[in-house]
């Protein structure tokens, strides 16, 4: 398959192209693609050294399937331009996600309801993901009725200006800042930009993808994202209340059977989920699994996954191997 990786030379784009390589996709043509200032550059892909590409001239090859993640803008102006010759684009950005007629998509979900006919596909944000994918089963079983959800989110999240700016103050080095404070020793209840209602953008992703990936718009869901000193892991703690009541052991069997989830609830053994274990894995993670006695019918879980691997390449690179394998492309 002849695959474009548009912002090839960033953090993400990397990932994809380390993940691509690990899951043996079968690639006749690589393209990678990056803004003109990269363009010449060289990025490396199974032993083999490539040159980064403009969008124009990858457009001009026609590739079977480009995945995106250079950022909403450019998703915007040049991910049409791909759909018009052909091409299937899987966006990462949050450009598409919530236009109504494209497709939000965890493989695991609802890769199933794709066609030919979608050519541009959104990849959801990275702390949707891993909530819906543990979710989504006890959603089918229970019926939830309200998520109340904390995140712990990696620095890695915004990407490498972030990532320097956290090793620049381990090592009293001054230099630019990501954030509007010190992330070293500190959390930073600011993920994304405010809005009008006083949530981040962050805080309304979670709101909004969950239902549409759920399908669901009667779920009520209200979050508070939290960036923290983590170099790779985004954790959440998520509260749910269910339209029907629940057996804990019912609910680990469901998580422990469901694709992609792997259950850490032995608290004999202190074993839960941690970002530092889950960090360089594809798998969600899921433990603290217990009652919330102060409301019927609600669950407590903790909630991790990669935020660069299940929360962003994975994810994307899952839905383009369905593609191929579904011949959609």
């Amino acid at each position: 398959m002849r695959i474009a990786v548009v912002g090839a030379t960033g953090l993400v784009g990397q990932k994809i192209l380390e993940v691509l390589e690990e899951r043996n996709f079968q690639i006749s043509e690589l393209y990678p693609v990056a803004s003109e200032k990269s363009v010449g550059k060289e990025v490396v892909f199974n032993g083999k050294k490539y040159k980064v590409i403009s969008m124009a001239s990858a457009i001009e090859l026609k590739p079977q399937i480009a995945i995106f993640s250079a950022g909403g803008d450019t998703s915007l102006k040049w991910a049409p331009e791909f759909a018009k010759v052909g091409t299937t684009v899987v966006d990462n950005s949050s450009a598409w996600r919530m236009d109504k007629n494209k497709k939000l998509v965890v493989p695991e979900i609802n890769a199933v309801d794709l066609t030919t006919e979608d050519k541009i596909i959104a990849n959801p944000n990275c702390s949707t993901i891993q909530l819906v994918v543990a979710l989504a089963p006890l959603h089918k079983r229970y019926k939830m009725e309200r998520l109340v959800i904390s995140t712990y989110q990696s620095i890695t999240g915004t990407g490498v200006k972030a990532v320097t700016q956290f090793e620049n103050e381990r090592n009293g080095i001054q230099g630019e800042m990501a954030y509007p404070y010190e992330i070293d020793k500190n959390c930073i209840p600011h993920c994304d930009v405010f809005t009008e209602n006083g949530y981040t953008k962050e805080e309304m992703k979670l709101a909004n993808e969950t239902k549409k990936i759920l399908k669901d718009d009667s779920i009520r869901v209200t979050a508070t994202a939290v960036r923290v000193p983590v170099v790779g892991g985004h954790s959440e703690s998520v509260n749910i209340e269910f339209a029907n009541d629940f057996d804990l052991d019912e609910v680990r069997k469901i998580l422990s059977e469901t694709d992609g989830v792997i259950v850490q609830d032995n608290l004999d053994n202190n074993e839960y989920p941690m970002a530092k274990y889950a960090h360089g894995k594809d798998e969600v993670f899921v433990g603290r699994i217990r009652r919330d006695f102060s409301n019927p019918n609600t669950l407590n879980l903790w909630i991790v996954s990669d935020n660069l691997r299940k929360g962003a390449a994975t994810n994307a690179v899952q839905i383009a191997e369905f593609l191929g394998k579904n011949n959609l492309v």
